[in-house]
Parts: C-alpha cells; structure tokens; sequence
C-alpha cells in the first residue's frame, strides 16, 4: 500500500521481483492500471523457464490477459526447458493434458512430451498414475519411431501394465507400419497419431534462376510437416544471386541480378502486414554477393558490379536505414558464402575472376579488420557456408572443373578444416540454412540443370536425408530463417489441410534443363 500512495504522489513506482506480484494484485484490487501494466510488463520482460508457470497460474488470480497470454506461449515455446524446472511438477492434469494437445507445442521430437509425463507422474505416482492413458493419448507417436515405441514406450511399466495405453501404442506402430507401405499417410493428418506440430521458425526461399529468367517467387518450409508454401507477396523485382537475411521482424532482399541490371538495391518484407518496403541501397552494385547479420547490422562482401569482382564491404545499420564501408576483404570475392560465428564474420571460397578459391577469411567488428583463416581443402566457388554446432560448414560448390557434394568444417579454436559427411547430390548455388538444429541445403545447380532438390544433414547422426522437394527448381536464389512470429500460422500449412506425410521420395522425377 506504501507503493501505491508513492505513486499517487510521485506518479512514479519502484517494481522488484520481490513485491511485483503483492504489488500487482493491490494494484488491480484498487484498479490503479498504470500500476497493473506496469507490473504486468515487468512480469513479461522477465519471463524464464524458472518462472514461467508461476506466473501464468498467478495469472488466474485477477485479470491481466495480455501477460497471461504471454507467460502462456513462453511455456508452449520453451517447453523442453521448462519440463525441468521444479514448477513443471506443479500443473494440474487438466492444465497439462491442454498444453500437450496444442499444434504449436515446440517439440523436436514426441519422446520430449512422453518423457515430460514421466517425470510428471513421478513427483506424485500414486495420485498421478491413473492419468496415463489421457496424457499418452497427446503424444503423437506415430512421429516417432517403431524402435522407440516398442523399446522405450511400450516397455515401459505404466504402459505395459495399462491396456489402455497398449492400446494406443499399438494402433499408432500400426498407423506407422501402414505408412510405410504406402509411402504416404492417405487420411488426414488431423488424425492424432501423425499430426506434426507447428515449428516456431520456417525456412523462406526466395527469387533465383529458373526456366531461363529470374524469379520473383517466394516459397516457404514447414520444417515440422516437411512442406513447401507458395507466398503470395512476391518480390518487388525478380532477382537471382542476391542475398537474403532476417532481422528484426524483416526479410531483407539485397543485392543481385535480373538479366540486365545489376543491382545495388535493398529491399525488406514486413511479415505481418504482409508489405514490401524499399530500404537504402548499398553503395555498390553487387550480385554473387554475400551477406550476413552481427550486432543488429546487415553486412554485404564482395560480389560482381558487372565489370570487377569486389574486394569491398559494407554494413547496413537499421535504426539509421544507412549503408557505410567496412575495411575491404583481403582478396576479390564473388559467389562466396558468409555466416556470422562467436561474433565474427566468416566469408569462404568463391571465384576472383581467374580462378575458384578454397581461401578463406573473417573480419572482427571491434578492430574493423580481416584476417585470413587455413584454407579449405577444396576450391569452392558457388559454396554454401554456415554456422553450425560452433564450426563454420563450407559445403558443395564449384571447383573449376566438377560439381562438389563433399562438405568440411572449421574448427576455430584449432585454426583446421575437417572432413564432414557428403551430400547426396552434387550442387553448387543453393540456398543453405539451419532450422530445428538441421542443416539445409535447397535447390542449386547440378551440371546443366537447376534442381528442386532440398536435404538436411543431422550432426547427430552424421548423415544427410532428403527433404521435400522445392514447388519451382531454382538456382542462384537466397535462404533465410524467420522464427517465433506473432502470425506463424500464417507461414505454415494448415494441419486439418496437410494431404499426406512423406516418408520416403517418391520415383525419381527427370529434373527441367535450365540455363541457370
């Protein structure tokens, strides 16, 4: 109450993670709002995996449906974290029962959700255990494993000794071995078994060469359902050999080439209104250009102005919307690949007008300085490069004489290139990013032809798996990651809408030719 008559006579309050809840609940008894947004935001801004349930259930208390609604999506998208805090103990069946049947639970892989009941019904066993047939019905099992549900799910003592629950996990390896037959689930992926759950980030391809023209199309990767969406928001002007970033709820469009023009402009997507806007442009010309984000800045190296392959870099600083010189890189790149590291800029391979490069170099923010790292084992023009599992990957490209599948990382902290997995296919300009800890590869070029062509490579397994494959074959186009969007769903494929679920690829398919 002291607080309160404070406010009333300096209109201004002290909020602490020690009085924020007394604070707020006399403040909404009074109906003093300044005070209860106040709170309510200082709640909000210190949401954690240690706190969130408490303040969600806290929630229940008075009306504050904006950081209910808030504290209630950190739990559904920090779930794998928030399962190992002693709070998660806390949830009564009902209010778990409700988060595990949500679409957009953000869970990797179902045995998070089975072993999150686990460890639930373990703090109380003999008020809990009866409640395992309702919580098992949540798990989509038929998107795990036969091997897990026979070895791990149905061996285990709440299961076994539960008919119920055999049951269920019966009919979900029957609804898997039914898959595999047919290579695809015929009913609908509403069915609970084999529904996916919503990703909180989707992979965007965008422009590119294709069918002798560049391309304006924009595509869209559901990770979770492993589907491509067409955008209907095309680029403003179709580009090829252009860069591609998000930052700070943007798309941003740099660079590239139209068949004529080679172009110094910048251009950014608004996800939630759904609007292109024109950015400043850079002070070069630049296709084959690569480009990446560190600090809350866009960087752009090297590339072709149409006559010389740059040496030059720029950076973009949004709250400014201004384009500034950096310290030229120490060699001429274009058709290079660059990726942001323990903040440095790593830029690798690419061609210099005479020769493809295995060089490679990275440039520190804080001393405006580039500097030349061991080369890579192989020439590279056409590279994909990309941070991941703390190495710099360098995968595929061009070497002057043959299209590459194989793949090396980099180890910082030993200055060496190592050898990684191969792709599958040969490819040289594709787009590359990380999504779901998966490293993608999307489309590109293979000998004389573009490809539709999409894998994923998992550092756990050391192997790489196709993926679905792109709706337009495309090369020379860019990738970026988009993540937690208020509007999500508007970037994914409605589940009650998804036809099937692949789990093989289909009969080869004879690829277009293409000019790239």
């Amino acid at each position: 109450m002291e607080l309160i008559i404070q406010f009333a006579y300096t209109g201004s309050v002290m909020v602490t993670e020690d009085n924020v809840q007394d604070l707020l609940l006399a403040a909404d008894m009074l109906n003093v709002v300044e005070i209860v947004q106040t709170c309510s935001n200082f709640l909000s801004e210190h949401l954690c995996p240690e706190n969130c349930i408490n303040i969600w259930q806290f929630t229940n208390t008075y009306f504050c449906s904006e950081l209910r609604h808030r504290a209630h999506n950190y739990i559904v998208h920090h779930f794998t974290e928030v399962v190992c805090q002693d709070e998660f103990l806390q949830f009564s069946v009902q209010e778990l029962t409700d988060i595990l049947e949500r679409d957009d639970l953000n869970v990797k892989k179902e045995s998070t959700v089975f072993e999150a009941i686990l460890r639930w019904i373990s703090h109380l066993p003999e008020e809990r255990e009866g409640h395992i047939a309702v919580l098992l019905s949540k798990v989509r099992l038929a998107l795990s494993s036969e091997e897990y549900i026979k070895n791990t799910v149905m061996s285990n003592k709440l299961v076994s000794n539960n008919s119920e629950c055999l049951e269920i996990a019966n009919d979900a390896m029957q609804t898997i071995s039914h898959m595999v037959k047919k290579n695809v689930m015929e009913s609908n992926l509403s069915y609970r078994f084999t529904r996916p759950r919503l990703s909180d980030a989707v992979l965007v391809a965008i422009g590119g060469w294709s069918g002798f023209v560049p391309r304006d199309d924009i595509e869209v990767y559901d990770v979770r359902a492993d589907c491509w969406i067409n955008m209907t928001n095309n680029l403003m002007h179709p580009r090829a050999y252009h860069g591609a970033v998000f930052l700070n709820e943007y798309v941003y469009c740099v660079g590239g080439f139209d068949g004529v023009e080679h172009f110094n402009t910048v251009h950014r997507f608004d996800l939630s209104t759904h609007t292109w806007h024109e950015a400043a442009p850079m002070h070069c010309r630049r296709c084959y250009v690569s480009v990446t984000v560190l600090n809350g800045c866009i960087f752009a190296m090297g590339g072709f102005d149409g006559q010389t392959r740059l040496r030059t870099a720029e950076r973009y600083r949004p709250e400014t919307n201004q384009w500034s010189l950096i310290a030229p890189m120490l060699e001429q790149r274009s058709d290079a690949s660059c990726t942001t590291l323990h903040s440095k800029i790593y830029i690798c391979g690419g061609f210099n007008g005479n020769q493809c490069l295995e060089t490679a170099e990275y440039y520190n923010p804080d001393t405006n300085q580039w500097t030349m790292i061991t080369p890579m084992n192989s020439r590279r023009s056409g590279i994909g490069v990309i941070a991941y599992v703390d190495h710099v990957y360098a995968v595929g490209g061009f070497n002057g004489n043959n299209f590459l599948k194989s793949a090396e990382a980099y180890n910082p902290q030993t200055n060496a290139w190592h050898a990684a997995s191969s792709m599958l296919t040969p490819r040289s300009n594709f787009g590359i990013e990380v999504i779901d800890d998966l490293l993608f590869v999307v489309g590109g070029i293979i000998g004389a032809t573009a490809t539709y062509k999409v894998e994923y490579y998992d550092v756990t397994m050391n192997v790489w798996f196709e993926a679905c494959r792109l709706k337009i074959f495309r090369s020379t186009l860019s990738c970026c990651v988009v993540p937690r969007l208020p509007n999500m769903t508007e970037y994914t494929f409605p589940r009650d809408r998804l036809p099937f679920f692949h789990l093989h690829e289909v009969e080869e398919e004879e690829e277009p030719v293409d000019t790239f």
